[in-house]
């Protein structure tokens, strides 16, 4: 696994309730993130997956080992984790925040994706027949791709638009509508939450401040290692 460090920062969270695209849940507010981490440059792969737990629980097994593992619950997932933190005895390897998860993924940006208003088929693997106004529409993906297929935000992640969907560590809940630094979200709730879009939904879906209940095990998941001895680019 390679990890990118990201620095610092401040940013607002969610999304205008101009963009023809805001839903409720995505209420803007300023969140600062007081401390560097680092953020798994890829999605979790079947062959990363595979390494530890001995089986493969994804529907797109025969897409191939550098493939995102998909199909995982949070209770897998954390499973997952603590065999990964036995074997690491230097770093604590956990989920992302959703406060984290966007800020990485908006990479600086503040419009709808990375890449500006528009998504399309080269810079993310997602459901191109319906595009915001104004985008071009591009072909329907037809399943995962391998991580890194497409080129990496201005931070070095890659797929964080699009490709499998991604669980971060909070409940989904409401914001709290005023200013927050390092927000973890609610003690409890009904559903963790999906970040990221996947191929199989439509860009709108895969902007950086769209929120998904994890109402189903249908994505996968990215890492944060908690240590300073950590490969970077």
């Amino acid at each position: 696994m390679t990890f990118v460090r990201i620095a610092p920062g401040s940013f607002v969270q969610g999304a205008s309730s101009e963009d023809p695209d805001f839903d409720v849940d995505e209420a803007q507010r300023p969140v600062t993130i007081s401390k560097a981490f680092y953020l798994q440059a890829t999605e979790v792969t079947q062959g990363q997956w595979m390494a530890l737990m001995q089986e493969n629980p994804s529907a797109f097994s025969l897409c191939g080992e550098n493939c995102p593992v998909e199909r995982v619950s949070y209770e897998m997932i954390q499973a997952y984790i603590n065999k990964l933190n036995q074997l690491d005895a230097n770093a604590r390897y956990r989920l992302p925040t959703e406060a984290e998860w966007e800020y990485a993924a908006r990479a600086g940006s503040q419009t709808p994706f990375s890449t500006g208003e528009c998504l399309t088929g080269k810079h993310a693997n997602v459901n191109g027949l319906v595009v915001r106004d104004g985008c071009r529409s591009f072909s329907r993906s037809q399943g995962p791709v391998p991580v890194a297929s497409y080129p990496p935000n201005e931070w070095g992640l890659y797929d964080m638009h699009g490709n499998v969907w991604e669980l971060c560590e909070d409940w989904y809940a409401p914001y709290r509508p005023h200013a927050v630094v390092d927000p973890k979200g609610a003690s409890e709730a009904e559903y963790r939450v999906l970040r990221g879009g996947s191929w199989r939904f439509y860009p709108s879906f895969a902007r950086s401040a769209n929120r998904l209940k994890a109402f189903k095990n249908i994505g996968g998941f990215r890492l944060v290692r908690e240590s300073s001895a950590v490969q970077e680019y």
